[in-house]
């Protein structure tokens, strides 16, 4: 009779998870690249300028780009702009929301101005923003902040109506004022609705981002597709939007582990483990 330790029985589980994680999205990307080289490299014309595009040629071309020193330096300032619109985004939407959570007049004034506002495309702004701030970095932040102003504004006043009513008035029952229950009741229970808002204006922010920085500017990662289709040269083209796309799944991915609620609770527990059990 065999015995099998649990150790091993622990580690075969183990494998057994990892294979189911990662198995089929690893074959749904390989699938994909087999089926971009199949449109790029054998259906497309020997003229074609789908051949530039191919998967083969993407990694030359990323060479290329930081070679010559420019892909590094445009992302950074890509990353820059977007970090500054959300902030931007952030301190106008969560007053915003708070304001419109708390008071029924606000919200009653101001509901059909919100649902006018945000159901314009930010791009639709871009005369507006050149001819306030001309040519740089203030347009493309003015866009970016118009499209991440409204997933902030909005989660914040669900989350203020969300609060249990029950806490508000145990906080009234110590004659609580304003401002106590605002700081002290409020702002605690409405994080992870913030959080969240602060999340979908990312992934809205990073899709402006790009046709924003079309706008005149001379760096970031959008003109770096306007200046290699100058070139004709599409394999830059395609190189920097794969870079694009890796870096807004990387963005939204680590926003999503630093916002999880089970993280949150993991760390709290954690926390509050005692100081000897935490030693061990």
């Amino acid at each position: 009779m065999t015995i099998v330790s649990a150790d091993k029985v622990s580690a075969s589980e183990g494998i057994s998870r990892w294979w189911r994680r990662f198995t089929p999205p690893s074959v749904a990307i390989l699938v994909t690249i087999a089926l971009w080289w199949l449109a790029t490299s054998v259906l497309s014309g020997p003229e074609s300028l789908l051949r530039q595009t191919a998967p083969q040629r993407v990694v030359p071309a990323l060479s290329g780009l930081i070679d010559r020193g420019v892909l590094l330096s445009d992302l950074g300032v890509s990353l820059w702009r977007l970090v500054i619109g959300l902030a931007v985004a952030a301190v106008i939407g969560i007053p915003l929301g708070l304001l419109v959570g708390l008071s029924g007049v606000a919200e009653r004034a101001g509901g059909p101005i919100i649902a006018f506002l945000r159901m314009i495309s930010p791009l639709s702004w871009t005369p507006i923003a050149l001819a306030l701030f001309g040519i740089g970095n203030q347009p493309v932040i003015f866009l970016i902040a118009v499209a991440a102003v409204w997933p902030v504004l909005l989660n914040t006043a669900a989350g203020v109506r969300a609060v249990d009513p029950g806490l508000l008035n145990v906080a009234r029952s110590f004659h609580a004022t304003r401002s106590e229950l605002l700081i002290a009741v409020i702002l605690p229970a409405i994080r992870t609705h913030v959080q969240t808002g602060i999340r979908l204006a990312l992934g809205v922010a990073w899709i402006v981002l790009v046709p924003a920085e079309m706008l005149g500017v001379r760096s970031g990662l959008g003109y770096q597709i306007l200046n290699a289709r100058d070139q004709l040269a599409y394999d830059q083209v395609v190189a920097v939007i794969v870079v694009i796309g890796l870096l807004g799944f990387a963005l939204d991915t680590a926003a999503r582990w630093l916002l999880s609620p089970a993280r949150r609770l993991r760390a709290t527990s954690s926390n509050t483990l005692p100081a000897r059990q935490r030693r061990r």
